[in-house]
């Protein structure tokens, strides 16, 4: 286990499921962190932190409060179980989707587990035929990765330094090597291969700005 993991999420799902009696697509990761639950917890949930290694966030942070994340989505916060439980609307243009995140104890730290659920309506399915589950899961594996980085540094944490990486020819790679597992993992769920290499693919450079 290593808050600082090259690889970004250890374990991806792609299915099909329901939102309220309506069909829809999941896309979900798994970490271990060795931060304990409350700890973690806290840099999820504490604005304050949220600004250090993910975005800078308004709102009224607690159930039934609307939050917004500069420049990218906002939403309600629908249920905030501390330690265990947040989840959230994500409203981001002409998407909504939902994101759950759930927390439990691992060998050594916490494992956390992130879900988003996207209706199949009109919206959401040209970017899934465009993208696949890339668009959603390496956008998450970043931040995943941020939030690591930012447990091992705390405060020295360097926001605007990470942003600069993903421009980098590390970045880069790393982009490229997530948006490939998350296409892998498409083909496990039964799209044909070609099609979801090539979703990847789009994915990756999207990323890359390429």
């Amino acid at each position: 286990m290593n808050d600082n993991n090259p690889l970004g999420i250890e374990y991806r799902v792609v299915d099909e499921t329901e939102r309220d009696g309506q069909p829809a697509r999941i896309v979900s990761g798994t970490r271990i962190y060795s931060a304990e639950a409350e700890e973690l917890w806290d840099a999820l949930t504490n604005a304050d932190r949220i600004s250090h290694w993910f975005l800078p966030i308004t709102g009224e942070l607690n159930i039934g409060g609307r939050y917004q994340l500069k420049g990218n989505a906002g939403g309600e916060i629908l249920r905030c179980d501390r330690p265990n439980t947040l989840e959230v609307s994500w409203e981001c243009a002409d998407n909504v989707s939902w994101v759950t995140v759930r927390l439990e104890p691992a060998d050594g730290g916490t494992r956390l587990t992130l879900e988003q659920i996207m209706l199949k309506d009109e919206a959401s399915e040209a970017r899934w035929k465009k993208y696949g589950p890339g668009a959603t899961g390496v956008g998450w594996e970043l931040g995943f990765l941020g939030l690591g980085q930012y447990l091992v540094n705390g405060d020295e944490f360097d926001r605007e330094e990470s942003n600069t990486w993903m421009t980098s020819e590390d970045g880069k790679s790393f982009i490229r090597q997530s948006a490939q597992a998350w296409g892998e993992m498409h083909i496990e769920s039964g799209e044909d291969a070609n099609i979801a290499r090539a979703m990847a693919e789009e994915t990756a450079r999207g990323y890359c700005g390429e």
